[in-house]
């Protein structure tokens, strides 16, 4: 009689000669390496196996075919769509944060010029207008019977003159050196941010965003272009259902929501590795400009051959459908988007 032992996961008895499990699955050896966990967190968070291969060469070789083959059924044999479109995502935001780091280098050296550029032509307006006003004064003081001006009208231009010297209380210029005056004393928070023009008593929503203000001006602007990278995965997720909403509405009898969301996943699958190619290219031999229209075109084309192969549309359907949804995806989502985008970076700076 044979021998039986207890699965460690579900505490079932089995036949000790049994590789796996019979109730739960799990392998009965128990050879937990190192090696053996970090490759089955790969797999199981990837699942990259022969399915991806099925799945890859008709991706990009028949647009569409692959989503219409997933909606008829066939699940199986090809990768989950949303699955495929995590993993892609994945390897397309690890190739492009080269590109950002560079990016983000030549974005805060800017800033940085920008910053003291700005503050060396404010001082030399400032020089330039103590200079035209002194030279005002002393035309007036020099003729004052011609120009028609009393003594006590002199008085107080001089006085006005003085004063102007000296610097409006409200000038941006003089905020700005009260602000670094602050900040090389290392004042507090709510000094530096009065010195900003913060009011009293005012609302979380204004009080964060003179912080951020100050927190960019503090850094003169270093690290905004990761920041709005990082964000950037998160906003493309949830254009998702906004491009398959656009879908329902062209394709509203053609099929379920849950259908275009299988199509939209593909889609932007293709999108993101036609762009992990592009990178790529740029990096290694250069792209030129007019070969880079080209590669947004094509775009174009692969939607309307995957809408002729996924909606059984017509042609001309295709075609019109295909040129409209990018039209309004790209100009009315895509800088919503953006812009919503900014403002989150900027908030979570």
């Amino acid at each position: 009689m044979s021998s039986t032992n207890p699965c460690k996961n579900c505490e079932k008895s089995f036949d000790e000669s049994f590789d796996y499990c019979p109730y739960c699955g799990q392998e009965t050896a128990d050879n937990l390496t190192f090696g053996v966990l970090f490759s089955n967190t790969i797999s199981n968070y990837f699942s990259i196996d022969a399915r991806f291969f099925r799945s890859f060469i008709p991706l990009m070789t028949k647009p569409g075919v692959l989503a219409r083959r997933f909606v008829d059924g066939k699940r199986l044999s090809y990768l989950h769509p949303a699955q495929f479109y995590l993993f892609i995502s994945v390897v397309f935001f690890f190739i492009f944060s080269f590109t950002i780091r560079k990016a983000d280098d030549v974005v805060t050296k800017a800033l940085k010029k920008g910053f003291s550029k700005e503050m060396i032509i404010d001082s030399l307006q400032m020089k330039k207008d103590s200079i035209g006003l002194e030279r005002a004064k002393n035309a007036i003081k020099s003729s004052p019977i011609l120009i028609g001006v009393s003594d006590e009208d002199l008085k107080a231009i001089d006085s006005v003159i003085t004063a102007e010297q000296k610097g409006p209380s409200v000038s941006f210029s003089f905020q700005r050196e009260a602000l670094d005056s602050l900040i090389a004393i290392n004042a507090p928070q709510a000094e530096k941010l009065k010195a900003m023009g913060l009011k009293e008593g005012a609302g979380s929503l204004t009080t964060k965003f003179y912080t951020q203000m100050l927190k960019f001006y503090e850094q003169q602007g270093g690290g905004i272009l990761k920041a709005l990278y990082d964000t950037i995965p998160i906003t493309m997720f949830l254009m998702l259902p906004l491009f398959a909403f656009l879908l329902q509405l062209f394709y509203w009898k053609r099929g379920t929501f849950a259908h275009h969301m299988v199509f939209s996943f593909y889609f932007f699958t293709f999108i993101f590795t036609s762009f992990c190619v592009l990178i790529l290219a740029n990096a290694i031999i250069g792209i030129p400009i007019w070969l880079e229209i080209l590669f947004f075109l094509s775009l174009i084309i692969y939607l309307m051959l995957a809408f002729r192969n996924f909606y059984k549309s017509s042609w001309v359907g295709a075609f019109f459908k295909a040129y409209a949804i990018s039209f309004i995806y790209m100009m009315f989502i895509v800088p919503i988007a953006f812009f919503g985008v900014v403002m989150v970076s900027f908030m979570l700076y």
